[in-house]
């Protein structure tokens, strides 16, 4: 198996940075929960550059307001392979996991059923280098790779 190819996405911060905030790359939910738990995933850093694989799905949760009453939300974001996030949904309040949860494992199974989309040529293969694309090659086809 290789490697997820990784793209750099700009991860925002969600409410106020003197509050809770965080952003996970999810890529499993625990259905019998109804509560942050329920995501699993590794964290990443908000408020930056960070590299992630194309298509993840990723959870930022952010809060705003005081410390007794804070006002929670939450995004749902996808990154794209020019390196944006495409924003899928949202949530306000206390029920926030709750609310996102079916969405997430939808996007999570629609993801993993979808074909690898493959093109014969495309312009942006120039970027790669004579050696790299010979491994590529190889890998997929070992009796044409000495070519």
């Amino acid at each position: 198996m290789h490697e997820p190819i990784l793209v750099p996405i700009d991860v925002p911060l969600v409410g106020d940075d003197r509050r809770k905030n965080w952003a996970k790359i999810v890529t499993n939910v625990d259905e019998s929960m109804a509560s942050g738990w329920a995501y699993e995933g590794e964290f990443i850093a908000t408020g930056g550059i960070q590299d992630v694989p194309i298509g993840s799905i990723i959870l930022t949760y952010g809060e705003r307001g005081s410390r007794t009453n804070p006002q929670v939300e939450a995004r749902v974001l996808k990154a794209n392979s020019d390196g944006t996030l495409t924003l899928i949904t949202s949530a306000k309040g206390r029920a926030w996991a709750r609310t996102l949860r079916d969405q997430i494992v939808e996007l999570l199974t629609d993801q993993s059923d979808a074909p690898i989309t493959q093109i014969d040529w495309d312009p942006s293969l120039l970027r790669y280098t004579t050696e790299a694309l010979k491994e590529e090659l190889s890998r997929r086809s070992p009796s044409t790779g000495d070519r």
